[in-house]
């Protein structure tokens, strides 16, 4: 069971160090900060929860430690990091920074016009 774990373990730390990875390439390579941001935060979100998961599997496994501080990192990292990946969106797109020029679709054009519009009524 311990040679499993142990394949588990190096599992989640290659898949943790692949998204990081990823997510960082995605930043560099991507053509505006929508995309950019989306790179951000769900490839590092999911990869620093591969590797804090596999680091909380290794010291329970060897040491015998349950450490509650690897668990409430994981939580308030899969709570907060989407949220601030929102917010960080919906900052840029009202303070007017625009799509790249290959997005084919804004979802949110027109849509502060129909909001007042139905808000004065």
């Amino acid at each position: 069971m311990s040679v499993i774990i142990s394949w588990i373990i190096a599992l989640l730390l290659l898949i943790g160090a692949f998204l990081s990875l990823v997510a960082t390439f995605g930043v560099i390579r991507l053509p505006d900060i929508y995309t950019r941001n989306h790179a951000a935060s769900k490839g590092a979100t999911l990869g620093i929860m591969s590797i804090l998961l596999g680091t909380f599997l290794y010291f329970y496994q060897e040491h015998g430690h349950f450490n509650s501080n690897l668990i409430l990192a994981i939580i308030f990292i899969f709570v907060t990091a989407p949220v601030a990946g929102h917010l960080i969106a919906r900052a840029a797109y009202n303070s007017g920074v625009g799509l790249s020029e290959n997005s084919v679709q804004d979802d949110l054009k027109g849509k502060e016009e129909y909001e007042k519009q139905n808000s004065s009524s």
